[in-house]
């Protein structure tokens, strides 16, 4: 009888010490899954200073975000390369900046229009360029856009309005202070970039 107990016991406390170990483990799994989830939720956000004053951040989803940086960057890029006044140094600068933005594709249209003296032309008739957005439409699961826009050319003798539209693709790169919203605009290309108005200036 004695020796029955001791075996009851035994078994006893076996499955308690198996139990026990089995809860330790299950609750380690649970805890690592947790703040595994923690760590990946917080690589998915970022902390904004505003205007580096250590104010108190918000923190700020950057996929619900990510269509509202499309648009920035996209309006960024072609304020830069077609707002322009007549100064060379000046129009350089634009584009030295807007490179950042954009691919080869960019490249290819910088250079086929400053091999047609579109920049010349610029600069021979004084010519300020004022690129006004009208509206910008994303495809956020395709990283599609397209931009439409009117681009007045003021010159000493007339203003052109001018009806601009292009399109291309969005890719996602590391930030960086020359590209501050991480994305690369791919494939670009202009669709329309007719004259919708010149109208002549009196000169006495």
């Amino acid at each position: 009888m004695i020796i029955k107990n001791i075996e009851a016991k035994v078994r006893l406390a076996t499955w308690v010490a198996c139990g026990s170990f089995l809860t330790s483990i299950l609750l380690s799994v649970v805890f690592c899954s947790y703040a595994y989830r923690q760590v990946m939720d917080s690589r998915k956000s970022i902390y904004i200073l505003n205007n580096g004053i250590p104010l108190q951040a918000t923190q700020t989803d950057m996929q619900m975000d990510r269509p509202a940086e499309y648009r920035a960057d996209v309006d960024l890029f072609h304020s830069l390369f077609f707002s322009l006044t007549p100064d060379d140094k000046y129009i350089e600068y634009q584009m030295k900046k807007a490179m950042y933005l954009v691919d080869q594709s960019g490249v290819e249209e910088y250079n086929n229009l400053k091999e047609n003296g579109f920049f010349n032309s610029i600069l021979s008739s004084s010519s300020v360029l004022t690129l006004k957005t009208d509206s910008i439409a994303i495809d956020p699961v395709k990283h599609y856009f397209r931009y439409y826009g009117k681009l007045k050319i003021d010159r000493r003798s007339s203003t052109v309005i001018r009806s601009l539209i292009t399109e291309g693709y969005l890719k996602d790169i590391p930030r960086s202070d020359n590209n501050p919203h991480g994305v690369l605009i791919i494939n670009w290309k202009t669709l329309e970039n007719k004259d919708l108005s010149d109208v002549q200036k009196n000169n006495f």
